[in-house]
């Protein structure tokens, strides 16, 4: 990987092609990230960088957290992340982060925790059918269903659909394509859906396996 960068989602709209067709689009506000850290293997054992993303207010960080961006000359952020970018010797402390990395055209995997819903039932959950509106049925009609045999095997299975918590969970959608980048204003148009509620963060990388 060579460059990745944090981002808040801000929403979907749509472009216009030059040929006139209709592109879906997600709005990032990508960065910009500070670099507060570069890892060695002399040091720490591997190579990565770590950038710091979203301003935060000194009191709301602890101690050892305000000790790394003071010892890097960094504003406090909320989030801090590693890289394990190839060429980690390339980036310095201090150092800013923009969109302007990425460029139209390029493959870029986006990584984000989708929406929470809370407790679901099967159907919302695992899109299961529900139960018949007759023939002695009920009076619940969107609960499991059939457990399995009581005499064989005399047990649920590992793995089955049931109902329980749903969302929040870490999504990674491969292969999106960059419409548009906007350097002045600091946001990528990226083609299709990107995981997570507007303003959540997501981490949009150079796509692995492009």
């Amino acid at each position: 990987m060579k460059k990745a960068i944090l981002g808040k989602k801000l929403g979907m709209t749509q472009v216009f092609s030059s040929n006139g067709t209709v592109i879906p689009v997600t709005v990032i506000e990508a960065g910009p990230c500070s670099v507060v850290q570069v890892k060695t293997k002399d040091n720490d054992g591997y190579e990565a960088v770590v950038v710091a993303y979203g301003k935060q207010k000194e009191h709301r960080l602890n101690k050892p957290k305000l000790g790394v961006f003071k010892k890097a000359g960094v504003e406090p952020c909320r989030i801090l992340k590693e890289f394990k970018f190839d060429n980690t010797a390339d980036y310095s402390v201090g150092q800013v982060i923009d969109c302007g990395i990425f460029a139209e055209g390029d493959k870029v995997d986006a990584i984000g925790t989708t929406r929470g819903r809370g407790f679901t039932g099967v159907i919302q959950r695992w899109n299961n059918h529900r139960l018949k509106m007759s023939h002695g049925t009920g009076p619940v009609h969107r609960e499991v269903g059939s457990m399995g045999a009581n005499s064989t095997p005399s047990r649920v299975f590992k793995n089955k659909h049931m109902p329980g918590h749903y969302g929040c969970e870490r999504v990674t959608i491969q292969n999106l394509e960059i419409v548009k980048v906007d350097a002045e204003r600091g946001v990528l148009l990226v083609k299709g859906c990107v995981p997570g509620p507007k303003g959540s963060v997501v981490t949009i990388r150079e796509a692995i396996k492009a």
